[in-house]
């Protein structure tokens, strides 16, 4: 049974600022501008992108049980408007130390289309109330995963995971099968062998290196890098949007925790996803080799790859139509019945063959 609570817009990304008026009236986590701690309403204030602002006005906190540290954190999350009980709902992940804001422009057109949908901020990243500081290690996050999916999903679902949150949803479907249908990744980064070096830092040393990842210099390279040619003042607003949840306390800890814990390396797990999976490549990534995409559907036993042309390593964001055209197809249809765009290119050359969009 499909039902719609509330009426869905959505347009091709573009710049904008709401309207004077109604900037304080904004709301973040369904509380009021005079609720929210002020030094993160203050920087919302820096964020023009209207489509940002209107996903922070949906962010929920539930509460997830933790089985391994035996914590209870309040779960940041966007939940759907869509509820589909007749087919697995999306669950959508996010890169490395980013949040749920990844999918401002994708996940309404998934709603448009009637599909219900799912954005989770992965433990230690994104807007978690972490204020009980649990460990942020791989088998926590995956712990915190797969308690938010027995508590509120409950059903089998199609786990989309973007860069690193493609290594997170292979390690989840490997320890919890029966909690994915099918996998979505997208520019996967899963050939890395954790964190490396980082995890054998002095805490003082990791503290000061994790330091560096909110300093706004950085942050505008790491966004001009991750797209393909970003106008500059769209490359400001954007890093803002990925520096946001950088400025909640626990979030410097949380991330040295993870580093510190090794990180993941999945990519000797990769043979062993029987999951039925599409792999979608950004062209110009300048992020993860797009030859890696090709390894990548080499070894997956079950998989079909596609890629986004003029696109670069997050293209649920410079391309939102496709990558919803993509999963909306994918998610519909078997692989043999997957109904794409005729190849204006091929992804690289070898025996397997990829579509180009």
């Amino acid at each position: 049974m499909l039902k719609i609570t509330t009426n869905i817009t959505a347009a091709i990304p573009s710049m904008g600022i709401f309207p004077a008026s109604n900037r304080k009236s904004c709301q973040f986590f369904g509380a009021s501008t005079d609720v929210f701690p002020p030094f993160l309403i203050k920087e919302m204030e820096k964020i023009k992108d209207p489509f940002a602002r209107n996903l922070i006005s949906r962010i929920e906190m539930l509460p997830v049980e933790l089985s391994v540290s035996k914590n209870r954190i309040m779960s940041s999350c966007v939940t759907p408007i869509v509820q589909d009980t007749a087919n697995n709902p999306l669950v959508l992940l996010h890169g490395f130390d980013s949040s749920c804001l990844e999918w401002r422009y994708t996940l309404p057109l998934l709603e448009q289309a009637g599909l219900e949908a799912w954005a989770l901020d992965i433990l230690g990243w994104g807007f978690n109330k972490l204020e009980t500081l649990p460990h942020c290690d791989v088998e926590s996050k995956r712990d915190h995963l797969f308690q938010f999916w027995k508590s509120y999903i409950k059903r089998p679902m199609l786990l989309v995971g973007p860069s690193l949150g493609a290594a997170v949803a292979i390690d989840f479907a490997i320890n919890h099968p029966e909690a994915v249908d099918k996998l979505i990744l997208i520019n996967a980064s899963v050939y890395s062998e954790g964190t490396g070096n980082m995890s054998k830092l002095p805490k003082s040393v990791a503290f000061a290196s994790v330091s560096l990842l909110k300093i706004l210099p950085l942050r505008f390279y790491a966004t001009n890098l991750s797209y393909n040619a970003l106008p500059f003042n769209t490359c400001i607003d954007w890093t803002y949007i990925t520096r946001l949840h950088c400025l909640l306390p626990w979030w410097k800890e949380a991330t040295v925790d993870f580093m510190r814990s090794g990180g993941y390396n999945v990519s000797a797990q990769i043979k062993q996803v029987m999951n039925k999976t599409l792999i979608i490549s950004g062209e110009n990534d300048r992020i993860i080799d797009s030859r890696l995409a090709v390894r990548l559907h080499c070894e997956l036993p079950n998989a079909v790859i596609r890629q986004i042309s003029n696109c670069g390593h997050i293209p649920h964001v410079e391309k939102p139509h496709v990558v919803a055209d993509l999963i909306k197809d994918f998610r519909c249809k078997s692989h043999n019945e997957v109904s794409f765009p005729l190849p204006s290119k091929t992804l690289h050359q070898t025996a397997v063959t990829s579509h180009a969009i």
